[in-house]
């Protein structure tokens, strides 16, 4: 029995100090079935959604998915502890607990001196240093003493693990907020292509999707390193990181459908880049693509009355694809590249994909701007202008909305 606990110790301990070290310290993916951290995600992520799903109130539904990431992560860390406490009580109690311990007489049975084991493993570990119980041998001691530092460890890498982890999402979510007002919210590729139809529209729209490019670099090398923050959801229910990236792949499928040369140039680096990050994302959940695209029998991501108002949205703005059939079997084409991966990965978070082309609103932020900027040009001309009160009544229902 003591062989078989020494090595159940060495296992837990060994285990937790190889995860701990692959989760916050390794800076690429891990690998291998059996880890600490995965077994974790794959037990308590479908229970969770399980019992999330069955929330009729979508707001309510959404509001306990976003609980998920960061209750994960105090569960994991927790988790860590436990695992570290119970290694080194099976070490004390393969020594034939070797403590001196008042409350136990002299005939204890064997679980109340592993319950002692686990005491002595548990304050040591926290460091709290009572000494109600003491070693009674010089291996003991020295167990102790390591316990100890392997705490002041565990503390110090918690304490530089949560800012790293935190700075990575608040810079994610910049640019998704940042999105809101360039494609809409939620973000779509017809509402991002038709904001940048002004003047100096085109420059701004590369510089953008440069900027998504970097954006998805950088997705890419934290969350592989830290696969906790896919979890961690947007502050607004109508906006996700996914979703956000999926739009900047549909804009990019456009105009590298739509528009030829260099100004698809462009597209063609912010894509490429947008689904390495997509496809690597779903190879750490270990997530197989939906064939064909096809989340369910029938299911389609463009269908025809979709399709029909990205027509309209494309005409306006003197981009042909419902006329030049090149052009929709190059979209087609490209969308197989990159929707199966967002699909499956779609499915597994539980975060929606956007739409091409939304319908739009009688009450819109964008188009109040866009009217009051058209007012102003128009002033000399003596046009009535837009009233304060439509105006505080389409700003507050967009303020409503989020």
């Amino acid at each position: 029995m003591h062989a078989a606990a020494f090595i159940a110790g060495i296992i837990c301990c060994v285990g937790v100090a190889l995860d701990a070290f692959q989760t916050i310290i390794l800076p690429r993916r891990p690998s291998g079935q059996l880890q600490i951290t995965r077994l974790f995600f794959v037990s308590t992520w479908k229970p969770w959604i399980a019992i999330t799903s069955r929330i009729r109130n979508a707001k309510a539904r959404e509001q306990l998915y976003s609980v998920y990431g960061p209750l994960s992560l105090i569960l994991l860390l927790l988790l860590w502890a436990l695992l570290l406490i119970l290694g080194f009580a099976l070490f004390f109690f393969s020594m034939g607990s070797p403590f001196a311990d008042s409350i136990l007489g002299p005939g204890a049975n064997t679980w109340s001196r592993f319950g002692s084991d686990l005491y002595v493993s548990g304050t040591t570990l926290g460091t709290l240093g009572l000494g109600d119980v003491l070693p009674r041998s010089p291996l003991a001691r020295m167990l102790v003493i390591s316990e100890a530092g392997v705490g002041l460890g565990l503390v110090g890498l918690v304490i530089g693990y949560l800012p790293v982890l935190y700075q990575a999402f608040s810079r994610r979510e910049v640019s998704v907020a940042l999105l809101d007002a360039r494609a809409g919210s939620p973000p779509t590729a017809a509402e991002l292509l038709r904001r940048h139809s002004f003047e100096g529209g085109e420059a701004a729209l590369e510089a953008l999707l440069a900027e998504w490019e970097r954006w998805s670099a950088e997705i890419l090398e934290s969350h592989i390193s830290y696969p906790i923050l896919c979890y961690y959801r947007s502050q607004h229910d109508n906006q996700s990181w996914l979703s956000a990236l999926v739009a900047i792949l549909d804009t990019c499928a456009l105009r590298i459908s739509v528009i030829e040369g260099t100004p698809s140039r462009q597209a063609q680096l912010t894509f490429v880049m947008a689904r390495h990050a997509l496809i690597d994302l779903g190879h750490v959940f270990h997530i197989r693509q939906r064939k064909g695209g096809q989340r369910e029998p029938g299911f389609d991501r463009l269908p025809a009355a979709d399709f029909d108002r990205l027509c309209v949205v494309l005409g306006d703005l003197n981009l042909r694809l419902c006329g030049d059939p090149a052009a929709a079997k190059r979209l087609n084409t490209i969308r197989a590249l990159y929707e199966p991966h967002a699909l499956a990965l779609a499915e597994y978070l539980r975060m929606p994909l956007p739409v091409w082309a939304a319908e739009r609103r009688e009450k819109d932020q964008w188009q109040l701007l866009t009217k009051l900027r058209s007012e102003a040009a128009d002033a000399s001309n003596g046009a009535a202008p837009l009233s304060d009160r439509v105006a505080s009544d389409i700003l507050h229902d967009d303020d409503h909305r989020h």
